[in-house]
C-alpha cells in the first residue's frame, strides 16, 4: 500500500481538554506516511504550545502539528478551510475538537482510497452521549446522492472524512460558508462529494463522537428552518424525492413547533405527510406543539438512541 502524506484538519474553539485528545488521538495513528494536523483556532486565542515536530518513530513518518488562526469566515465551515487552505498534503482530512480517531482509522482508509479508486472514504463512529455508547456504521449504499436525499446518514460523520486534495479544491469544493449559521454544512458536503463519484466506506466504528448539550443546535431553531430553506434550494434532488423532501419539511415542523408556532408548525407537518404518511418527525411536531412535551425533551430521547431530529 502506498503511504500518501495527510493533513488533519482539526477546528477548534475553548476546549482546551477535548482538543489536546483529538490531537493525540491523530499523532498516535500508526501509518507509515507523514501526518501533518492544523489546529484551526476560531473566534480564540491559538494555544501556541500545541506545536510539535518529530521524525519518524513507533507510529510512522514525521508527525507534525501547526497552529494557526481562523482568516475566513467565523464558524467551523469557515475554520475548515482555513484550515485545509493552510495544509499542503495529498490527503486531507478532519476531526471536530471533541472527536477522537480510533487505532487504524487512517491506514484503513488509505487503503480504501487506493483499491477503489474513490476520491472520499468515511468510516463508521460510535457516539457516545453521556456515557452510552452507541455504534453507526453507514454502507456504501448509504452515501450514494438518492440514500443521502433520502435519509441523512450521520454515520457519514465529517470526523471520519478522508478527501483527496484535488477533489476538496477542485470537483467537490470546499465546505459552504454561505449556509445560516453553519447548519448542515458537514451534509451538504458529503452529498456534493456523493454527487461527484462514489464514497469509499470502512465499515468499522473508527471515530469516537462525543454528543453534549454544548454541541447542538437545540434553540436555535430560526437558524435550523433558514438552512433547511438553504438546502432545499441549493439541491435540487430533494424535489424529486418525496420522502427526502417530506423528511426536510418534518425538521421544518419541529423547528417552528420549538419555537412555539402552533400554525406554521401545522402547516409544514400537514406537507409533509402530504408526501410521506410515514414522516415521523412531522407527528413529533404536531405532539410538541400541543405543549404535551418540550422540543428539547425529544431531542434527548432521540440522542440518547444515537440520532437526531
Amino acid at each position: 500500500m502506498s503511504a500518501p502524506n495527510v493533513s488533519v484538519v482539526i477546528a477548534t474553539r475553548d476546549r482546551p481538554e477535548l482538543l489536546r485528545r483529538a490531537v493525540a488521538a491523530a499523532l498516535a495513528q500508526v501509518y507509515p506516511g507523514d501526518v501533518e494536523v492544523v489546529v484551526v483556532f476560531d473566534q480564540s486565542v491559538p494555544d501556541r504550545s500545541l506545536e510539535h515536530d518529530c521524525s519518524a518513530g513507533r507510529t510512522g513518518g514525521r508527525r507534525l502539528v501547526r497552529v494557526i488562526a481562523n482568516d475566513r469566515s467565523p464558524g467551523l465551515a469557515g475554520a475548515r478551510n482555513c484550515g485545509a487552505q493552510a495544509s499542503s498534503a495529498e490527503l486531507l482530512a478532519f476531526c471536530d475538537d471533541d472527536d477522537v480517531w480510533l487505532d487504524g482509522k487512517l491506514a484503513l482508509q488509505v487503503r480504501a482510497l487506493c483499491e477503489t479508486g474513490a476520491d472520499t472514504c468515511v468510516t463508521g463512529i460510535v457516539i457516545d452521549y453521556d456515557g452510552t455508547l452507541t455504534e453507526r456504521i453507514p454502507a456504501p449504499a448509504d452515501v450514494t446522492v438518492a440514500a443521502l436525499v433520502r435519509r441523512r446518514s450521520f454515520e457519514a460523520h465529517p470526523s471520519s472524512v478522508l478527501v483527496r486534495r484535488s477533489a476538496f479544491d477542485e470537483e467537490v469544493g470546499e465546505v459552504d460558508e454561505n449556509i445560516p449559521g453553519g447548519y448542515g454544512e458537514d451534509y451538504d458536503w458529503v452529498l456534493r462529494a456523493a454527487r461527484h463519484g462514489p464514497i469509499a466506506v470502512v465499515e468499522q466504528p473508527l471515530v469516537r463522537v462525543l454528543w453534549h448539550r454544548a454541541s447542538f443546535f437545540a434553540g436555535r431553531w430560526q437558524t435550523i428552518i433558514c438552512a433547511l430553506d438553504y438546502l432545499l434550494d441549493k439541491h435540487p434532488e430533494f424535489h424529486l424525492d418525496a420522502a427526502g423532501l417530506a423528511r426536510i419539511y418534518g425538521q421544518k415542523a419541529f423547528a417552528h413547533s420549538g419555537l412555539g408556532e402552533r400554525r406554521e408548525s401545522a402547516r409544514w407537518a400537514g406537507r409533509a405527510l402530504r408526501l410521506s404518511r410515514r414522516e415521523r418527525r412531522a407527528y413529533l411536531a404536531l405532539l410538541v406543539s400541543t405543549g404535551a412535551v418540550k422540543a428539547e425533551f425529544v431531542l434527548r430521547l432521540a440522542h440518547a438512541t444515537g440520532r437526531g431530529i
